[in-house]
């Protein structure tokens, strides 16, 4: 018999309704402890998928009208009997229900440990279960459609395909290599090659869409770097919509990094606005370059801001050697005024130059489709089967060494029980991402990072 958990499974804040959910053997009893329908029903009486109205109560005294919900074994999310009880959402009531169901004889749910109990009753696999994180976090359009049809299993579904094909080949050759004797048609050089061959390209599919992948649902960390009173806190505010960093015409205001996550399109950066880059003698404001110089290094996008209407200095080369070998957008700020910068020597340095008034709002659309072309991912499909994490990119990628390894063992004409151990190795890999051979250490961990009530 498992344990009854309970938690709440809506936001930490006033609202219109909160739920509290409660999930295991004793849950439709305690949940008849603090619920009393208006109508005198218990909910022991009730069938799957049906709801009461009626009062919760604590030490005998109703405290807030609620709706009761009950969803029976095996057919509910957690493959277990569950009960959700919909009070007002008012932080003291919810919080108030709550203790009142622990109480009554529920434990405290772990984070994540419903959506477990799920994975564990069989209701999703690990995959999908990851797939429940990203959705939950998802910070768009986008974004959730690729999580949703994560959880729907897209990826599931397509490795399953991969290791259905494995698994027959490997069944051929291990039932040819055990007995030599028997009738037994051997798989033909041909089968296994293209066989091998298909696993691969599905597998390589997915690891060239990884980082497309994690970028629409997790944004980009992004650095705004430029010269002193280049434009880059206003930037910053019109990406923004309000006024997140300091503005005004004295060079160094800017001595630290101030950070946001904007939604540019479809897109969300995680934004850095660094202190001006150039020579200081300030000890302070050195510290805020050295800092900003560092973001850049290890932005995965640069903004690189340049003042159209002052001409390149010491300060602009710098930063064009910062950007080197990086995914960089130039942007030239300032195009209501006069231009004195030397916009040939940056065309020279960035792939992608946009022009922009940050001041006037103006270039906002361009500098979208620039940075969509420098991270490749203005062709994302979100109905494709994308991987949500470095878990899944990890077993995905040992999966397809192994199976290149067999490839490469068939084309030099290795013996098959040698190529069945490569093809042996790449589905555990594969399975290991489905869950359906995850060690206890990997699954406790995916699910750790779950909110609690999820």
């Amino acid at each position: 018999m498992s344990k009854t958990i309970a938690a709440v499974a809506t936001g930490n804040s006033a609202s219109g309704i909160g739920v509290i959910r409660i999930s295991g053997d004793n849950a439709i009893e305690i949940a008849d402890r603090v619920f009393k329908a208006v109508d005198g029903t218990p909910l022991s009486a009730l069938k799957g998928y049906r709801a009461k109205f009626g009062n919760v109560v604590s030490d005998g005294e109703a405290f807030d009208n609620a709706v009761a919900l009950v969803f029976r074994a095996p057919k509910s999310y957690t493959g277990e009997d569950v009960v959700e009880l919909s009070v007002h959402g008012g932080i003291f009531i919810v919080e108030k229900t709550l203790e009142a169901v622990l109480s009554a004889g529920a434990e405290p749910a772990e984070a994540g440990e419903f959506t477990k109990r799920a994975f564990l009753n069989g209701k999703i696999d690990l995959a999908q279960a990851e797939g429940v994180a990203a959705l939950i976090s998802a910070n768009g359009q986008e974004a959730a459609k690729a999580s949703f049809n994560l959880l729907q299993g897209s990826l599931s579904n397509k490795i399953t395909l991969i290791l259905n094909s494995l698994l027959d080949c490997s069944a051929l050759m291990a039932a040819w290599v055990d007995y030599p004797d028997e009738e037994i048609p051997e798989l033909s050089e041909e089968g296994l090659k293209e066989t091998l061959t298909g696993a691969k390209n599905s597998l390589k599919e997915l690891l060239d869409n990884y980082e497309s992948g994690i970028i629409m649902t997790q944004g980009v960390d992004t650095a705004i770097a430029g010269r002193p009173n280049a434009g880059k806190s206003t930037l910053m505010n019109m990406l923004a919509g309000r006024e997140k960093s300091i503005v005004t015409h004295i060079e160094g205001t800017t001595r630290d990094i101030v950070e946001d996550s904007v939604r540019l399109g479809n897109i969300v950066l995680h934004l850095a606005d660094t202190a001006g880059l150039r020579k200081s003698d300030d000890v302070v404001e050195s510290i805020g370059i050295q800092r900003a110089l560092d973001r850049v290094e290890g932005a995965s996008l640069v903004l690189a801001v340049f003042d159209s209407s002052r001409a390149l200095n010491s300060d602009d080369l710098m930063l064009i050697e910062s950007c080197k070998n990086k995914k960089a957008v130039a942007v030239i700020n300032k195009t209501d005024l006069n231009c004195e910068t030397d916009i040939n020597r940056i065309k020279e340095s960035f792939n992608e130059v946009v022009y922009i008034s940050a001041k006037n709002n103006e270039g906002a659309s361009e500098l979208e489709q620039a940075v969509k072309r420098v991270l490749a991912v203005e062709s994302f499909d979100s109905s494709q089967p994308i991987l949500a994490g470095r878990r899944q990119k990890l077993c995905v990628q040992k999966a397809y060494d192994s199976i290149c390894q067999a490839l490469d063992g068939a084309e030099m004409g290795v013996t098959y029980d040698a190529i069945n151990v490569m093809i042996d190795s790449a589905v555990d890999e594969l399975l290991s991402l489905t869950g359906k051979k995850a060690t206890e250490e990997v699954v406790n961990n995916i699910f750790s990072k779950f909110c609690v009530g999820k």
